[in-house]
């Protein structure tokens, strides 16, 4: 008795979570076996049709044995509908019909829930067909609890549920076949993925450029550019991500490039995507791990490079980006974020005041990985800073920030005083102009301070920008008690879903960092000349969504007065990237 009623409801709808009605119970009204018995044929015939659907499906998706040609679970839900039953042909069920008022009696008397959390059944509206048999499992369930519990079943309801399960037989075999379908998918990509832990992600960027222009910026007067030729060039990124409790991330990415920094022999030629390294070399370019404390705090610890804007919204939403943002180094986000843009390690943290207002602090070393004398954690060149932001909204707010940089002597082929984004004088002013030795022996301290801000005016316009002052001082060497003031500020207009959903146009304008005031306490020779005429910059681009993974970008900008007494230079360029 007992085996025969665990199938009388059974009909294979396992995968759904339905566990076969009155199974092992002892009925509290022995008037409701026969109902239950005469149902039994109707739910065995239930249960071999969609056997027989479920074989179906996996005779024409081409299922093997070893699961080698699976498809997606797109073509499992559309072909199997297709072939399964015509459901999606016939009427919903209005509420005037006697299905509808029978399951709704049901759902009144056992208290079923049919999905809404107001546990109402809403009897205003029609119900598709599979609705309704969500519906009539819940109340399936219900009632078996209740029989469990030897509470009885009115003889009239085990007769409705008979004639519903009979009325609604090819939506409940259907339901039941498409769900251990993708059980069984869902079961093959959990035995085959990479791991359970940790995600793939990615992006590829080509850019086709040149550089024109009538002079080299770094060379003797009326020098010819030398290295201007149109290139195309390539950055790869591959970031693997670890959760080990769902609220924390392990980031290790592994990047390779062959970009050559300085055409024409200035950093405004560079690009925002830019790398400094060996060309086309796998490397690791971040080691990053973020975990919470309590709900307000949140801590990095960094292996391999940490910049401000990890820990802080550099509050650039449409220029940021590498593979949509600016293409220009310079126009992208402000020199205070690139301070530390190098592999050294460090460690940072933020703390939530509230949803808006938040204060990130960190701490990176360059060359902390080194023993050698002058470098290590905290004897070489490192950068300390923090960003109050006041954030109430994702385009719109505004921030301050304040870093302190020390650079050792000789270490300036590897670090610069405004992070390689402006004039020679502005990354390392205590140089000498007529001296090949780059670093000169002095050492550099620096004190940055930025304002920024971004504000979302209307969904088709937006404005960011930044204004930043740094205060550097010679320190040891032949300048020793020398000092540099150092501006840059930039200010963009932006124009999301320009000409098209999901594409985006931007104008930018500022001046680069260059330094306005240079001392030369020792009246040496031959010292690197403050800038007697303040640079300027211009970008434009438009980024064309190919779809939510490719986007073509071509962009061009300018940047006049590279040095002193030097002509312009021009960029055209167009970027292609990939994300995956």
């Amino acid at each position: 008795m007992v085996n025969s009623l665990s199938k009388i409801f059974g009909i294979g709808l396992i995968g759904l979570g339905i566990s076969p009605l009155f199974a092992g119970v002892a009925l509290a009204n022995e008037d409701n076996l026969e109902s239950i018995q005469a149902f039994q044929q109707q739910s065995a015939a239930i249960a071999q049709k969609r056997q027989n659907l479920q074989l179906k499906t996996f005779q024409h998706q081409g299922f093997s044995s070893d699961m080698g040609k699976i498809t997606n679970v797109s073509d499992i839900n559309s072909r199997s509908m297709n072939q399964v039953t015509s459901v999606n042909e016939l009427r919903d069920v209005q509420p005037t019909e006697w299905a509808y008022e029978a399951l709704k009696s049901l759902v009144e008397r056992y208290g079923c829930i049919v999905g809404y959390p107001d546990r109402t059944f809403r009897g205003d509206r029609a119900l598709s067909r599979w609705e309704f048999a969500a519906g009539l499992n819940a109340c399936m369930n219900v009632m078996e609890r209740l029989l469990q519990e030897n509470v009885a079943v009115l003889r009239e309801d085990i007769d409705k549920l008979k004639q519903l399960a009979q009325q609604f037989e090819q939506e409940l075999a259907a339901m039941g076949a498409r769900i251990e379908n993708l059980e069984t998918r869902t079961a093959y990509l959990e035995d085959h993925q990479f791991s359970t832990t940790t995600k793939l992600n990615g992006d590829v960027i080509f850019i086709y450029s040149g550089v024109a222009g009538s002079e080299q910026a770094d060379g003797p007067p009326n020098q010819p550019i030398q290295n201007g030729q149109i290139t195309a060039n390539y950055r790869s990124r591959m970031n693997l991500d670890t959760s080990f409790t769902g609220e924390d991330q392990l980031r290790v990415r592994i990047q390779t490039a062959n970009y050559f920094l300085g055409r024409a022999g200035s950093n405004l030629t560079d690009f925002n995507f830019s790398v400094a390294s060996d060309k086309n070399v796998p490397q690791v370019n971040k080691l990053q791990y973020r975990f919470p404390v309590g709900d307000s705090l949140t801590v990095w610890i960094n292996g391999a490079k940490i910049t401000l804007d990890d820990i802080a919204d550099p509050l650039a939403p449409f220029t940021n980006s590498f593979t949509e943002g600016a293409l220009s180094f310079f126009g992208a986000i402000a020199p205070i974020y690139l301070l530390s843009d190098n592999t050294g390690p460090g460690a940072g943290a933020s703390y939530s005041f509230t949803k808006e207002l938040s204060l990130g602090a960190f701490y990176s070393a360059g060359k902390g990985n080194s023993p050698a004398s002058g470098q290590g954690l905290f004897n070489g060149q490192y950068v300390a800073g923090t960003q109050l932001t006041y954030l109430p909204s994702a385009d719109t707010g505004i921030g301050i920030a304040y870093s302190h940089q020390y650079i050792p002597q000789n270490q300036y082929d590897s670090f610069g005083v405004a992070g390689f984004t402006g004039l020679a004088n502005a990354d390392n002013p205590f140089s000498f102009a007529n001296r090949d030795n780059f670093g000169d022996g002095n050492a550099t301290s620096s004190d940055n301070i930025a304002i920024l801000g971004t504000w979302r005016i209307a969904p088709g316009f937006s404005m960011e920008g930044w204004g930043m002052y740094t205060s550097a001082s010679a320190e040891g060497g032949d300048r020793a008690g020398d000092s540099a003031d150092i501006w840059n500020w930039k200010i963009s207009f932006a124009f999301p879903d320009l000409f098209q959903e999901g594409n985006l146009g931007v104008i930018s304008v500022g001046q680069p960092p260059y330094a306005a005031t240079l001392s030369n306490n020792n009246n040496l020779p031959d010292v690197t000349p403050s800038t007697t005429t303040a640079p300027w910059f211009a970008e434009s681009f438009y980024v064309f969504k190919v779809n939510d993974n490719i986007s073509i970008s071509p962009g061009l900008w300018v940047g006049t007065s590279p040095a002193n007494e030097r002509d312009p230079l021009w960029i055209g360029a167009i970027r292609t990237s990939f994300k995956f």
